[in-house]
């Protein structure tokens, strides 16, 4: 993978006394750091491994006592609470599902259950806002939330501070939980753990010769696209040409022609959903018929139905097959109520709000034990599948490669293949 170094146009020439003793201050600094570093093939472990490391809080607050005047538990809900929203409406309608289903088995100790939701067109302005004061005014017992991952790290600044728990249900970016805040948990595996998925499947079943990419500059395309950097260099492969893409673009047109002239065997779209969709259409209707590999972002409900023919045979980290779960409760009520197949993000969705819910009624009306119940909760067996936490509150569990087949999510294959007749009369 090219990289650019820029360096300044004008330079300066030292010599005398001073070039000297910079000349001598360099290669004593060269000496020590060969010594300590050891042989140059020799691995040296990290100083500090914060996956292996306890995330607990040893603070105050599991000796206060319950409210006695309460009516209702509320929960809070940090995303749109619209169920036609184009990106988040089925986590909200699997959100409200939830809280249906555990109000129908008597709530918490016989209190119904109500999400309070917070959120706005800017969340970084008046969503934190509204989000403080479900925190300290209203003082909702646990947050369930944030849309996506860059949302979930506003969030968790704000209950670093409240010490309320924080269930996100689709972040997948490792650094939220690595900023070691105690009440943040995370229920879909971490990118650090579904990146190598598709490396390896491309490397062990494919071995494409030459890789293009094209990555949008939103927050969680860049992070995904950065552990694919990780896996890629362990399995030794590089990327013949790498785009970096401004989000919700009007015309990725010149990329596209740029990554087909590239001529490579696969192409990784790393975009939210709306733009892998866009991305995916441009790239077919172009002409580029080999293999198609994306971000989680592929696995949504709106790319299916966004991508259309074009999607057919593209792979991603399945996080959640509705098709594999036909027994699957949660699945069947969900398309009888709204007419359509959860994707993960519902499903995930669901099963954060059961589990906080599952955890207020083991700790009782007390933020700190309502946390400590979610850390011990696991392994939890959901609708997504079994949770598992890591020291730092990361789900744990890995994910199957998916495709789409006739419109479908399913497994991928073994051996992987490209589609054979790719459609290129979609419409970009």
């Amino acid at each position: 993978m090219g990289r650019t170094v820029l360096t300044s146009s004008s330079s300066r020439t030292l010599d005398g006394p001073l070039a000297a003793a910079l000349y001598v201050c360099a290669v004593t600094i060269t000496a020590v750091l060969v010594c300590a570093s050891g042989s140059a093939g020799e691995a040296t472990a990290p100083f500090f491994n914060a996956r292996k490391h306890q995330a607990e809080y040893v603070g105050p607050g599991r000796e206060e006592p319950p409210p006695s005047d309460l009516h209702e538990i509320e929960i809070g809900y940090f995303g749109p609470s619209d169920p036609d929203d184009p990106r988040a409406g089925d986590m909200w309608r699997a959100a409200e599902l939830a809280v249906a289903d555990a109000n129908a088995e008597g709530g918490v100790r016989g209190k119904p259950i109500r999400l309070v939701t917070a959120w706005s067109g800017n969340p970084w302005q008046a969503a934190v806002k509204q989000l403080t004061d479900l925190v300290f005014v209203r003082k909702v017992w646990a947050i369930v939330g944030g849309a996506d991952s860059a949302s979930s790290h506003l969030a968790e600044q704000v209950v670093a501070k409240a010490n309320v728990p924080l269930v996100c249900p689709v972040s997948s970016d490792k650094t939220v939980n690595l900023a070691n805040v105690p009440w943040t948990f995370a229920v879909v595996p971490g990118d650090q753990l579904l990146a190598p998925l598709l490396v390896d499947a491309m490397a062990q079943q494919l071995a494409p010769r030459r890789l293009a990419r094209l990555t949008t500059d939103d927050h969680d395309s860049r992070m995904f696209s950065r552990e694919l950097d990780h896996a890629l260099q362990k399995r030794q492969m590089a990327v013949a040409f790498d785009f970096v893409l401004p989000a919700a673009s009007p015309d990725f047109s010149d990329a596209i022609a740029r990554a087909v002239g590239a001529d490579p065997d696969a192409v990784m779209v790393i975009a939210n959903t709306e733009d892998s969709a866009r991305l995916v259409k441009s790239l077919r209707v172009s002409g580029f018929q080999g293999l198609l590999v994306g971000g989680p972002g592929m696995g949504r409900r709106a790319f299916l139905n966004a991508a259309g023919g074009a999607g057919e045979g593209a792979i991603f980290p399945l996080l959640f097959d509705a098709g594999q779960s036909p027994k699957n409760e949660f699945v069947t009520r969900f398309r009888k109520a709204h007419g359509c197949e959860p994707d993960f993000a519902a499903a995930h969705t669901y099963d954060a709000v059961r589990l906080t819910v599952e955890a207020i009624r083991v700790g009782g009306l007390n933020r700190a034990r309502i946390r400590d119940a979610i850390a011990g909760l696991s392994p939890w067996n959901g609708v997504s599948g079994r949770i598992t936490w890591d020291g730092l509150g990361s789900n744990t569990r890995s994910a199957q490669v998916g495709t789409i087949r006739e419109g479908c999510f399913q497994v991928a294959p073994k051996p992987l293949a490209p589609p054979s007749s790719p459609p290129r009369s979609a419409e970009p």
